[in-house]
């Protein structure tokens, strides 16, 4: 004969929610070190523009040409980063209407540069004010974590790009960025997830799932739940909402969610992250 399940003792969910903790830490520790890249090539820009201002004309593209040896020890240190770069707000500079100083590591690990069409009155004018790894930053002064994306235009791979605002005396100039195939990604924090006791997924500002073992929320789709930006805003436990967990990540502008703690049978199995 099977037995009624009991609630778990107290003890068992703060382990639970230790363990939630714990995972929410070690994605951040996974993206910090990108996150660290694109600060430094924001201070970067910020350096190249401000010292613009000083010789008192407007900065012109030839001037972010100063941020290629940066970008290259970046993209060379750093394991995770697929591509990196500046991309100036529109209006910016001197000579052109838009531009980007971004490069990126090719399969054979050579660096290369992105070249884009930023004339508007082109037919293949790529306009890059719509994206979300521009607009979150511009619009909040917050860094963001965009996507996944299918990123046609430099890889044809899922990918993950993470920005953060750049400003000069006040004033939003464009954004410092990086991006992050998304198997890269999955492979740095799934093992994570994996250690819940439950199905868990990380989602952006946007509600749009980075990274799961649920099987109903597949990286890509969208996961519908509270404002999100609140959430990241709010406690650094975090809330509770429709019967999920929903937690930031120590800093980094996702949040895992998980089932919210509740009576579970004693027998039910927990994997640390320990093991």
């Amino acid at each position: 004969m099977g037995s009624e399940p009991r609630p778990v003792p107290a003890s068992a969910a703060v382990l639970d929610e230790c363990t939630v903790a714990d995972a929410a830490a070690r994605v951040r520790d996974v993206l910090e070190g990108v996150f660290d890249a694109v600060i430094r090539t924001g201070a970067d820009a910020e350096a190249v523009l401000t010292a613009a201002g000083t010789d008192g004309r407007r900065p012109v593209s030839a001037d972010l040409a100063a941020l290629r040896p940066g970008l290259h020890a970046r993209l060379s240190r750093y394991d995770l980063i697929s591509g990196a770069g500046f991309v100036a707000a529109p209006g910016l500079l001197g000579d052109v209407p838009a531009c980007l100083e971004w490069w990126q590591t090719t399969a054979d690990g050579a660096l290369r540069p992105l070249l884009l069409n930023l004339d508007p009155e082109h037919s293949a004018y790529y306009d890059y004010t719509h994206w979300d790894w521009f607009t979150l930053p511009r619009d909040t002064g917050q860094r963001a974590v965009a996507g996944p994306y299918v990123d046609y235009l430099c890889s044809d791979e899922y990918s993950l790009t993470l920005s953060a605002p750049v400003t000069v005396g006040g004033r939003f100039t464009g954004v410092a960025a990086a991006d992050v195939y998304l198997r890269h990604f999955e492979a740095g924090v799934v093992p994570l997830l994996q250690c819940l006791p439950e199905p868990a997924r990380l989602v952006n500002v946007r509600g749009r799932v980075a990274a799961s073992t649920d099987p109903h929320h597949l990286a890509g789709s969208l996961s519908r739940g509270p404002d999100y930006a609140a959430v990241l805003a709010g406690p650094a436990d975090g809330v509770e909402h429709g019967g999920l967990h929903l937690r930031p990540c120590d800093g980094v502008p996702l949040i895992l969610v998980t089932a919210a703690p509740g009576p579970r049978p004693r027998a039910e199995s927990r994997r640390s992250l320990q093991q």
